[in-house]
């Protein structure tokens, strides 16, 4: 789908199901999008068929959940090999995310929880056994995250 291909009523659906998935129905979104319940529920097919929703999932509080700690692993992997290695690298117990990075010489961002230090010592052996170099560890106190603005047609001009 090519980007000009989404109009208001995508941006709305985007919108809505980042800001709450669960709990919005098709007749919420439709509206607030000014539209008809079966024509969102028939756009929300087409963005999944066309891989722009790519799926749904919970918001975990890793922290209340018994795993307070949140580190991010800063990667070097050859170029070459860093796309194959994504699926091998989140497989590995604890790691929640991967990043690809374009630019700088880190070029893997790896988001692992656990709830001590012993937790995240194998994550960082792991990645080096994987040819990786760790440059960076950074703990991480909180992570928010907000449905991305653009796709809010409350707030367009």
């Amino acid at each position: 789908m090519a980007d000009d291909a989404i109009d208001d009523v995508d941006r709305a659906i985007l919108y809505a199901l980042q800001e709450d998935a669960r709990n919005t129905s098709s007749g919420d979104i439709a509206e607030r999008a000014g539209t008809s319940d079966s024509t969102v529920r028939k756009r929300i097919q087409r963005l999944e068929s066309d891989g722009v929703i790519k799926g749904y999932s919970a918001e975990v509080d890793y922290q209340k959940s018994g795993h307070p700690l949140r580190m991010l692993l800063y990667c070097t992997a050859s170029i070459p090999e860093r796309g194959d290695l994504l699926p091998d690298i989140l497989a590995i117990d604890g790691v929640v995310s991967v990043q690809e990075l374009v630019t700088g010489e880190q070029n893997l961002l790896v988001t692992v929880v656990g709830e001590s230090d012993d937790d995240i010592t194998p994550v960082a052996q792991e990645l080096l056994d994987m040819g990786l170099t760790v440059a960076d560890e950074v703990l991480v106190r909180s992570h928010e995250t907000t449905p991305f603005g653009e796709f809010d047609a409350e707030t367009d001009s």
